[in-house]
């Protein structure tokens, strides 16, 4: 009689509670979660979850005692049909339920929801200062002393009537330090069209010298010397590393320029330009976003654009509204990284982590 009653209570109870086993796609992801939810009877000892592949072969992604719950199983196959089988353990007895779900790509993922945040409050400032700029509004700018000395190097250059050495780096047009560094010999370019000084331009690839070419032509057209332009001193050496290295070295044992530029991406030849430079006798001016080389530009060079000075260049020397509200706004956005970290650090003292979970599911 009491057995029965048992078996009477364990078929009633798995009728209210059993057979709940679902999966369904993480709603607003990447297409790599898929939702897990069981209700068990109370009765359950333990719950394990295992994911069927394709090859049969079987993982178990997760080990339980709890009888209701949720799961995600993340980092899977995009598009894909997942297979999961539930094995519940009770006193004396087992359960297994299957079921499957399909992981489908979302047109937006809700954890970057921070990120598009913070991207669109610093699109709006930089419009808003580009704007700004465009009214009239002047803007402080940190002075870089790496710039203000181009007319200093131009001004010795041409009082000893030796030429000017312009290196814009090892890498191809492609790295955006290159572009950087054109930008600022644009700029010297035309100054040495006013100075009626002479440029060289050593170039490793193809269509740096191309870049190089129009550049210079460009500047001293808008200097209003034409006829001063100089097509064979913008040159192309030769695509190796230290042979283009060794050909500059040359140039500058030959031709003892009075002042030498190395703008743009440099590795282990930027210690060899710059020893050969100073030995020469010439004030020398370099900037590169590689880290590992400030060390010896800073240790040879008279004066050094250290990472994002050289980006900032372009606003820095052309003074123009659009670049100028560029650089702001992107400062802007720089200042409330900051905030945010400092208030982020002050949250997380007190226990309290709204800040890091919306910024962590941004960088997610």
């Amino acid at each position: 009689m009491k057995a029965g009653l048992l078996i009477f209570l364990i078929f009633i109870s798995w009728g209210l509670y059993a057979n709940s086993f679902t999966a369904m796609d993480s709603p607003w992801d990447d297409g790599k979660a898929i939702i897990l939810n069981w209700k068990l009877s109370p009765m359950t000892r333990n719950v394990q979850i295992q994911r069927i592949t394709d090859s049969e072969n079987i993982v178990t992604v997760l080990n339980t005692t709890l009888p209701e719950g949720e799961f995600v199983d993340s980092a899977l196959e995009v598009n894909h049909e997942h297979h999961y089988r539930l094995i519940a353990q009770f006193d004396e007895d087992t359960l297994s339920l299957e079921t499957t779900a399909t992981t489908r790509e979302q047109w937006f993922y809700m954890r970057k929801l921070g990120f598009l945040i913070l991207l669109v409050i610093v699109c709006i400032a930089i419009i808003y200062y580009i704007q700004s700029a465009r009214r009239g509004k002047e803007f402080y700018i940190r002075r870089i002393a790496g710039l203000d000395s181009m007319e200093e190097a131009i001004g010795r250059a041409t009082e000893k009537g030796r030429p000017i050495l312009y290196v814009p780096g090892i890498s191809d047009l492609d790295d955006i330090q290159t572009i950087a560094s054109l930008t600022i010999l644009s700029h010297l370019a035309e100054r040495s069209a006013e100075y009626n000084t002479e440029l060289i331009v050593p170039c490793r690839f193809s269509m740096v010298l191309s870049a190089a070419k129009e550049v210079v032509k460009e500047a001293y057209i808008k200097a209003g010397r034409p006829d001063a332009y100089k097509a064979e001193n913008i040159f192309y050496l030769t695509d190796d590393q230290f042979g283009y290295v060794a050909g500059i070295d040359g140039i500058m044992l030959r031709e003892k320029p009075a002042a030498n530029f190395f703008m743009g991406s440099f590795y282990a030849e930027s210690l060899i330009l710059a020893e050969t430079g100073f030995a020469t006798g010439a004030i020398q001016t370099a900037g590169t976003a590689q880290a590992h080389q400030l060390p010896f530009f800073v240790v040879s060079c008279d004066y050094t654009l250290i990472g994002e000075e050289l980006f900032a260049a372009s606003a820095y020397l052309s003074k123009d509204p659009q670049q100028l509200g560029s650089l702001k706004g992107h400062d802007f956005g720089k200042l409330m990284v900051i905030i945010l970290i400092i208030v982020g650090v002050i949250l997380e003292i007190f226990g309290i982590s709204v800040l890091k979970d919306f910024i962590a599911g941004a960088s997610s």
